[in-house]
């Protein structure tokens, strides 16, 4: 009994992991074809003056091209994964935090104008499509958890 009273428990909302969980896996895939045609590409552009001429030196042409593309795309994936994982981690830390604070019914708005005005700090040039960008999805998430709640009321 004195066990019980001492455990911690810590409870997070699935939604604070599976959003950004789902989203590193879309970027794993996106990462994997921008990375590996990348590499390939470049790998044929800077082997293009010295083509093999023996069946065995096309045989090692391919092999080594076969490892720099899935390199280039393991590394791809690795990149492009962190990057929607963090951005999306953002999002749902603001939206969570505005929930949180007592701004329940436009928290997914201040997740995405604040996560648009974060992206924006850190890539110069484009804060203000950035912020739109957010404001446009954090209203549209919005419009579509009412129109869920609405349908959920309609079935009971």
């Amino acid at each position: 009994m004195d066990e019980e009273k001492r455990a911690i428990h810590l409870t997070i909302p699935p939604r604070m992991y599976q959003i950004p969980l789902t989203a590193v896996g879309l970027g794993c895939a996106i990462g994997i074809m921008r990375g590996g045609r990348a590499a390939s590409l470049r790998f044929l552009a800077e082997n293009a003056h010295r083509p093999p001429k023996t069946v065995q030196g096309w045989y090692f042409y391919k092999k080594t091209k076969n490892y720099r593309v899935m390199w280039g795309a393991l590394k791809g994936a690795a990149r492009e994964g962190a990057r929607l994982g963090a951005i999306t981690g953002v999002y749902v830390g603001l939206e969570e935090g505005a929930n949180r604070a007592g701004c329940r019914e436009w928290a997914s708005v201040g997740g995405g104008v604040g996560t648009g005005l974060l992206f924006g700090a850190v890539n110069r040039g484009i804060w203000k499509q950035a912020v739109v960008l957010g404001l446009v999805m954090g209203s549209s998430l919005k419009v579509l958890d009412m129109a869920r709640d609405s349908m959920d009321k309609t079935v009971s």
